[in-house]
């Protein structure tokens, strides 16, 4: 009977450790750009969705131009932190679903690009489950509790084991 119960608790443990290792690998790539020094957000897109885009690139500078290829020209503002520079645009209505690419340019000769995705209106019903970091945040929980379970498992565990070892009067 011994052996059993610590296979289980081990693989409660296992269980609560390969839940909690898919958050740990979202959080470092989370909104990795083809330019690390760009963020476009959000990357999907529905038609008519404002699109900001932001750089730390452009140093020092205070102003800087962006194109999308669906959206057209956009200025490029000093953000709310210092050396960072932001700007938005609206998907048209009419872009069709794909890659879009957006090209940002500073002074004197800084040009990078990146892309997000266009994604059509959706079809009939909307999946309304946990998605993104609702998710990660679900199985974060998830693995804390099945690890808290094992831990428990073990603390009873121990507890029983002592109180038969007791001499009864």
């Amino acid at each position: 009977m011994r052996p059993a119960r610590t296979v289980l608790q081990v693989a409660l443990m296992a269980a609560a450790l390969t839940l909690s290792a898919p958050t740990a690998l979202a959080a470092d790539g989370g909104a990795a750009e083809a330019t690390r020094d760009v963020s476009v957000s959000p990357r999907n897109a529905a038609p008519g969705t404002t699109v900001t885009v932001s750089t730390s690139a452009c140093g020092k500078e205070t102003y800087g131009k962006g194109e999308s290829e669906a959206g057209g020209t956009f200025h490029l503002l000093a953000g709310d932190r210092k050396g960072v520079l932001v700007g938005e645009f609206t998907v048209p209505r009419n872009a069709t679903s794909g890659t879009d690419t957006v090209t940002l340019k500073c002074p004197p000769r800084t040009r990078l690009t990146a892309s997000y995705q266009i994604a059509g209106r959706p079809n009939g019903a909307v999946d309304a489950g946990f998605g993104g970091a609702a998710a990660r945040g679900t199985e974060l929980g998830l693995g804390w509790l099945l690890l808290g379970a094992a831990v428990a498992g073990g603390a009873i565990r121990m507890h029983r084991r002592t109180a038969t070892a007791r001499p009864r009067a």
